[in-house]
């Protein structure tokens, strides 16, 4: 198996909207893997291995309390997403600009020079 570079590995989680829907359940405050898997409509061992993906991007930590296994956000590696994204955001805020103004000029009124035609009265001297 090969190392896989954290930032592919917090994507790749992200790929998924069960797991979205898990970490979006996270950022509310802990909760047991029957709470996590209550508004999906999969099995208990499918949930259990979107629970190991989000977990070996380091996204959820699986604590122990008594006989139950609370899962928790850990917001480090979506930090570093965000990090990432955010290196972009000039880029394409400035590529945004020159679009907006380049169809500005498409679809602005052409001006025509008025023209005279001789029908402007000159002032006698």
């Amino acid at each position: 198996m090969t190392a896989v570079d954290p930032l592919s590995a917090t994507f790749s989680a992200l790929a998924d909207p069960t797991r979205r829907g898990i970490l979006a359940r996270l950022a509310q405050g802990k909760a047991t893997v029957g709470e996590l898997a209550q508004p999906f409509d999969i099995s208990g061992p499918a949930i259990t291995k979107h629970l190991k993906v989000l977990e070996l991007a380091g996204l959820i930590q699986r604590g122990r309390d008594a006989q139950w296994r609370p899962c928790q956000l850990q917001a480090a590696p979506l930090e570093h997403a965000a990090q990432y994204l955010e290196s972009y955001r000039r880029f394409w805020s400035e590529s945004f600009d020159r679009l907006t103004d380049y169809l500005r000029l498409q679809t602005a009124p052409l001006e025509s020079p008025k023209k005279d035609h001789g029908k402007t009265k000159r002032k006698r001297r």
